[in-house]
């Protein structure tokens, strides 16, 4: 938190273009400690089945976060500068620094593990050598690449290739925000039935369903625009099925490596969705189908890492309702 209010304020400060980008990547070095430990938190509490209803809600609140940035974004602008939007972020993060003081420590000290950097490091290798949690990293990491190309890819689809208006994108936007939001506190009530992995991976066969229906319509055009909102909606909503237990199910197989394991799952996820994203721009032909193909691709590889690799049924000896996991 440290850094990024760091990075904030340089952000804020800067001159040119390359300064903006070097405290660019401070801020972001900083932001990235967050969503790691904030998920090996809730696996230090809790155990399978309620680590991934804990997750969800963890999500649907984060979630908001898109919905409401554009538009907070947009009235700093207004009434203030765009550097104002940098001193914003740095003061949101000194009020979270404050949160984090009362906060206390998730991880018994009997489970903590005092070994130097560069053996943890080298604990990674063995987190890569797990098939089913590198399943659960690339099915997550696939779906992360379709949401990406969705995000790199709507507003052209939407406002220049349909002629939506720029108000009514952001409407559209919203929309798939909302439907994220309910998949998961749907999702909440389905693992304690279902069990997570078997909600994963009915996730991961919808996705693939709406990703090959996206991909079709920005192709042939068949359904028009609703089709294709229709489509993205179906596959950006299920995140809510699909992201939160993939992370509970690798950070199970690994209790004592929760912050590892969430890091390099998280790295995953971003990493194929950047890759996602950077795709539209490299094969971009002036149609929606760039974006469609990516996300058809994205749905398919979700779908296939799930059947492939996280195949074994999962024993999990914590207690699912005895608060800490030991």
């Amino acid at each position: 938190m440290v850094l990024f209010i760091i990075g904030s304020g340089g952000c804020a400060l800067s001159d040119t273009a390359w300064q903006m980008m070097g405290w660019r990547v401070v801020q972001a070095l900083g932001a990235s400690a967050g969503p790691v430990l904030a998920r090996a938190m809730v696996r230090d509490l809790y155990a399978r089945e309620r680590s991934a209803q804990m997750l969800s809600t963890l999500m649907t609140i984060m979630a908001i976060a898109p919905l409401v940035a554009p538009l907070l974004g947009a009235q700093i602008l207004t009434l203030w500068s765009w550097q104002g939007i940098f001193w914003t972020a740095g003061g949101f993060a000194l009020l979270a620094l404050a949160g984090l003081l009362t906060l206390p420590e998730t991880l018994p000290a009997d489970r903590r593990n005092p070994q130097p950097l560069g053996q943890a490091l080298v604990g990674y290798l063995e987190l890569a050598r797990s098939p089913r949690l590198i399943g659960y990293a690339l099915a997550g990491g696939f779906f992360y690449g379709g949401i990406f190309a969705y995000i790199a890819g709507t507003p052209f689809a939407y406002i220049d290739y349909y002629h939506v208006p720029p108000q009514a994108y952001g409407l559209l936007f919203g929309l798939a925000i909302i439907g994220i939001m309910g998949a998961n506190l749907l999702n909440t009530r389905l693992v304690t039935r279902f069990g997570s992995d078997r909600v994963f991976r009915f996730g991961t066969g919808l996705a693939a369903l709406a990703g090959i229906t996206a991909a079709l319509d920005a192709r042939f055009g068949w359904g028009g625009l609703i089709g294709l909102v229709a489509s993205l909606l179906l596959y950006t909503s299920m995140s809510g099925l699909i992201v939160a237990n993939s992370v509970a199910g690798a950070l199970a197989a690994f209790p004592d490596k929760a912050g590892a394991a969430s890091a390099l799952v998280g790295a995953m996820h971003y990493g194929m969705g950047v890759l996602g994203a950077a795709l539209i721009g490299w094969f971009a032909d002036g149609t929606p189908w760039t974006m469609g193909w990516i996300i058809g691709l994205g749905g398919i590889g979700t779908f296939v890492a799930a059947r492939l690799l996280v195949r074994s049924p999962h024993r999990d000896d914590h207690s699912i309702t005895g608060g800490r996991s030991t």
